[in-house]
């Protein structure tokens, strides 16, 4: 940043709060400023334009979801994850329904017919190989009107049956919409599953959102960075033959390629346990600042 910018958002602060327009995000490039949260390696990671720039060494953190996709996504790749390695899907799926309409050879009419999502298609015979993940939009709870966070949650960590008041993703949303409450007038604590060989997380209220700040929970569900977050885009190649050309997705790098991908079982959740639910600690204080 130069010197003169810094000065002048020391002095007019206003201007970083209206975002960045589409057309500067257009002409910058819409991965320069793309922030996420990233669970790679089993740590809480904040990823911006693809470097790391903060982790919590914690093992599990707070945050609001302010946006979400209506349904998981799918994507099959036909070579094993590397590390590092950019690789490409050959098809894929916004609502794990129906290959998109700009898939060049879908592997079959719809998600359901398709070999690839059969459980036990995947490597050794384990989980299904085309993987399923869900995209949602997130912010921190002492700072709802900082930055919006891409997190795009692994099929293990969306899926599955309770665990001690404690819930992966889609039964956690299943709970809270039960209980009449939207996800996004809660605080939500996400801990790792210690039990899983895999990064894996579950989610379980822990507080409310304050009245006062509701307006800016859904101002942040509206912006162009929360719908973006939720958005399932894929880079395609220009050679007509060739699959689609893409580095795996941000969201993708957090699990290896082989490891097992939970089969979606759809279940009518429990109730919370009873018990008022405690205020969250200060989580922006807890990231530990790269060098």
């Amino acid at each position: 940043m130069s010197n003169e910018l810094a000065t002048i958002m020391a002095n007019s602060p206003d201007i970083v709060g209206t975002g960045v327009d589409d057309d500067t995000r257009a002409v910058a490039g819409a991965s320069r400023g793309s922030k996420r949260l990233s669970l790679d390696g089993g740590v809480f990671r904040k990823i911006v334009a693809g470097k790391e720039v903060g982790a919590i060494e914690d093992r599990h953190m707070n945050i609001i979801f302010v946006k979400m996709a209506h349904d998981p996504s799918r994507q099959f790749y036909n070579s094993v994850y590397q590390k590092g390695v950019k690789t490409s899907p050959v098809c894929w799926s916004s609502d794990s329904k129906m290959p998109d309409e700009d898939v060049k050879a879908p592997l079959a009419p719809s998600c359901d017919k398709c070999e690839k999502s059969v459980k036990g298609s995947g490597n050794g015979g384990v989980g299904t190989a085309c993987r399923m993940s869900w995209r949602t939009a997130v912010v921190l709870p002492n700072d709802p009107a900082g930055d919006v966070l891409q997190f795009v949650i692994p099929s293990t960590s969306s899926f599955g049956a309770e665990d001690n008041g404690r819930w992966p993703f889609r039964p956690y949303v299943q709970m809270l919409a039960n209980n009449n409450v939207s996800a996004g007038r809660v605080i939500t604590k996400m801990q790792f599953d210690t039990k899983s060989s895999v990064p894996r997380v579950l989610f379980n209220p822990a507080g409310a959102v304050p009245t006062h700040e509701v307006p800016i929970i859904m101002a942040q569900g509206k912006s162009n960075a929360a719908e973006k977050a939720v958005e399932l885009t894929v880079f395609q190649s220009d050679e007509a033959a060739a699959p689609a050309q893409e580095a795996v997705p941000e969201g993708l790098r957090d699990v290896p390629r082989d490891s097992v991908d939970a089969e979606p079982v759809l279940r009518e959740a429990d109730k919370p346990a009873a018990g008022e639910v405690k205020d969250v600690s200060d989580v922006l204080k807890k990231w530990s600042k790269k060098k």
